[in-house]
């Protein structure tokens, strides 16, 4: 039998992660960096609570886009403490947007995804060229992950976009069903019932879009979340999902897999951004 503790040590990382303190700070840092380095548009709003912003760092001439959606399990983090994801993505010339949402406990989990959908139909229709929207990857950590994943359960059609705008999704130990979290301190803030835990369950979610998906966990993250993606993998065993077990790698490494350029992650979604497009690389000199 479980101990009473057990799920708590699961799904914490702060828990079981030694130096987990100094993870963030040191993604502040570097996050800081990159903004000082690259140009970028701030704050675009997509929606009227003032946490719906995108910072979009475009690059001249990009047939792709990188979207990043941060962690922090719906309750803490922004797009300014994860900015340093897109540093090397647009030294290698693929723009990049950063996706800022509101947070629990102000607003549900559900109302949370409401924004992340939103935000990717008014990126896709108001910011990106032409060119830029030729190949889509959404890449998003831990919280970020589920929202990753929820553009392929999303019916783009409704929003006035293809029905597959997103040529691959990359999601980072991810939670898909939310269910856990429920025997978790973590409920103090997200306050998830057994109703709206089923609601957005992505394992029991109907695949509405089309894309590669890849399912990255670290070697040393505990069991559940390498059986997150297993059960999500299962569910959608359709698009035949790359579930990818990264050694040596825990709940906060994870993302330094995305964001340096020798990383396996990195170099995953780089090939994806790569793919060839409708659109020649000399029929992309247009402006914004």
């Amino acid at each position: 039998m479980e101990s009473p503790n057990w799920h708590e040590l699961q799904y914490l990382p702060s828990l079981t992660v030694a130096g987990a303190g100094d993870v963030i700070p040191g993604w502040e840092r570097r996050s800081a960096k990159t903004r000082v380095s690259f140009p970028f548009q701030a704050d675009v709003s997509y929606g009227g609570h003032a946490r719906e912003t995108i910072d979009f760092f475009s690059v001249e001439n990009a047939t792709s886009t990188l979207v990043y959606i941060h962690g922090g399990y719906w309750r803490m983090l922004s797009k300014v403490e994860t900015s340093f994801v897109a540093e090397e993505f647009l030294r290698k010339g693929h723009s990049v947007a950063l996706v800022n949402y509101p947070l629990c406990p102000e607003v549900s989990i559900s109302q949370i995804r409401t924004s992340v959908q939103n935000a990717f139909a008014y990126l896709y229709k108001n910011m990106l060229t032409v060119c830029e929207r030729e190949n889509i990857v959404v890449a998003g950590h831990s919280a970020g992950g589920h929202l990753a994943a929820l553009h392929l359960a999303t019916d783009w059609t409704a929003y006035g976009l293809p029905a597959n705008p997103v040529n691959g999704v990359l999601s980072l130990s991810g939670v898909f069903d939310v269910e856990p979290l429920i025997h978790t301190s973590l409920n103090d803030t997200l306050s998830i019932t057994q109703k709206s835990a089923a609601d957005i369950n992505l394992n029991t979610a109907p695949l509405k879009s089309k894309a590669h998906l890849v399912l990255a966990v670290g070697g040393d993250e505990p069991s559940e979340f390498h059986r997150q993606s297993l059960g999500l993998a299962k569910a959608w065993a359709g698009l035949k999902p790359q579930i990818k077990n990264l050694a040596g790698f825990n709940h906060y490494t994870i993302v330094d897999s995305l964001a340096d350029r020798t990383g396996d992650l990195h170099q995953m979604a780089c090939d994806l951004l790569s793919k060839t497009g409708k659109t020649s690389v000399a029929g992309c000199v247009q402006q914004r």
